[in-house]
């Protein structure tokens, strides 16, 4: 489980840094909200690719169209978590911090309310998204999914 972490942390973290870069590039030619909101979309794109193919092991094997639907469903979840803690954060550094410049309120704002989501998604992408199916006895003995096979005779 500590490598699908770390493996989460890398691929997500990525991401991230795609939707945050994004939502700056963006916020040049959209309001706020909207350039989180398109930006955020764009990162999904990178995200799904980065957690099929490298965190969730055995997810390739999945439907596709199952898990395009309830990736799209999770990270709906996930984008009101970023929108409303980014605007939260926004308006009390303003209120707070009245000479920070508007730019980086907003990319402190972004970068606080993306680790928020971060969470509730790696829960829901483990548990809805990618996760596997076990069997009855793979359910009644962990061991055999937590080393990738059956235990040692």
């Amino acid at each position: 489980m500590r490598a699908e972490v770390a493996r989460f942390l890398i691929a997500g973290g990525s991401a991230a840094a795609i939707n945050w870069l994004a939502r700056i590039l963006l916020s040049g030619v959209m309001p706020y909200w909207a350039s989180m909101l398109a930006a955020y979309g764009i990162g999904m794109v990178a995200g799904f690719w980065l957690y099929r193919t490298f965190v969730f092991r055995g997810a390739a094997t999945g439907r596709l169209p199952r898990q395009v639907a309830v990736f799209l469903a999770v990270n709906a979840v996930g984008a009101g978590v970023v929108l409303g803690v980014s605007t939260g954060i926004l308006a009390g550094l303003t209120a707070l911090i009245p000479a920070l410049p508007v730019p980086v309120a907003e990319a402190l704002g972004h970068g606080a309310g993306i680790a928020a989501g971060a969470v509730s998604n790696y829960f829901g992408h483990q548990i809805l998204t990618f996760g596997m199916r076990r069997t009855p006895v793979e359910a009644a003995r962990p061991e055999l999914t937590a080393c990738g096979g059956s235990p040692a005779a």
